[in-house]
């Protein structure tokens, strides 16, 4: 097995312990909201990001193995985000607030829409990279955006947006595995198109899956 096929398979076996253990603390209500601020929560999304910035720090395999990944795959991914129409049926039901369910359903719904374009048009060639990366940057805006607006609108001392409904849903399951698991895992998919696009040289194709792993093994 070589060192691709060994990170690949690592990596495979973090993401599905990282699903396990994030429907598992879901299940349990650990993630529930209350009057308390949400470390829990937070500490969910935010982990694994670092956990995934440190690897990516401390080993030149794992750097590897990222820059080979096929960035087209990694941005059509992001059309998943067609379902954020989900948070403007669950506004519309008053499950979810408006101030959280409108800015963020609509802002995924457009990066799902766009994501097929981005990863087929604006990876053709190195000269699109910049409009490449910007809209990298808008997928990570917009989940930011809804992050933030997810805790501003969440019962306990950090809400800031007053009403009759919170984001608490988004704190139970199955809702409670889009911050936990589906939210860091794209921010993660973003940073790594963001992360190869900017070694695109000037000339240079995007390359495809693999062609960097093959680039180093020896030849015949």
């Amino acid at each position: 097995m070589n060192a691709g096929a060994q990170y690949a398979r690592l990596a495979a076996i973090a993401v599905a312990a990282w699903f396990v253990i994030a429907l598992t603390a879901s299940a349990l209500g650990v993630f529930h909201a209350g009057p308390r601020p949400p470390l829990p929560l937070g500490l969910a999304l935010g982990l694994p990001i670092l956990l995934f910035a440190a690897w990516h720090a401390l080993s030149a395999g794992f750097r590897g193995f990222v820059y080979a990944l096929d960035v087209r795959t990694l941005t059509i991914v992001q059309s998943w985000r067609l379902g954020g129409f989900v948070f403007l049926v669950l506004y519309a039901h008053g499950i979810l607030p408006g101030a959280f369910a409108l800015p963020a359903g609509w802002g995924d719904i457009f990066i799902g829409a766009t994501a097929w374009l981005a990863a087929n048009y604006l990876t053709e060639q190195a000269g699109r990279k910049r409009l490449f990366i910007a809209w990298q940057l808008l997928g990570v805006a917009d989940l930011a955006t809804a992050v933030t607006l997810g805790v501003t609108s969440s019962p306990g001392p950090l809400r800031l947006f007053e009403g009759p409904v919170s984001t608490e849903a988004m704190t139970t399951p199955p809702l409670s595995l889009i911050p936990t698991f589906a939210v860091p895992l794209l921010l993660i998919f973003h940073f790594i198109s963001i992360a190869q696009a900017r070694r695109w040289q000037t000339k240079a194709s995007a390359r495809p899956v693999g062609s960097g792993l093959a680039a180093m093994a020896p030849s015949r």
